[in-house]
């Protein structure tokens, strides 16, 4: 019987959170642009990523993991600015 490392788990726990964000999306329980399910998507590919560079690497995967992650943090930056933006306006 092979163990579990703890970057199995990250891997495990990754999928899982990335999963969980596009269900909760499809549910219309979380928005697309929102916070919470950006930082699921960016935690998630962290976990993966980890994994992959713990356990058995793979480059095509790990690219796909860090871009997932700079997506993720593109739309947090790109929903921070817009809110600040609009604060400025005159109400």
């Amino acid at each position: 019987m092979s163990t579990l490392h703890w970057y199995d788990w990250a891997g495990f726990v990754g999928v899982v959170l990335v999963l969980l964000a596009f269900l909760l999306l499809q549910a219309h329980k979380l928005q697309g642009n929102g916070l919470t399910y950006q930082l699921l998507n960016i935690f998630g590919a962290l976990g993966v990523a980890l994994s992959l560079l713990f356990g058995s690497f793979n480059a095509s995967a790990f690219a796909l993991e860090l871009a997932w992650m700079a997506i993720g943090i593109f739309g947090i930056v790109r929903s921070a600015r817009l809110r600040r933006a609009g604060r400025g306006l005159p109400g």
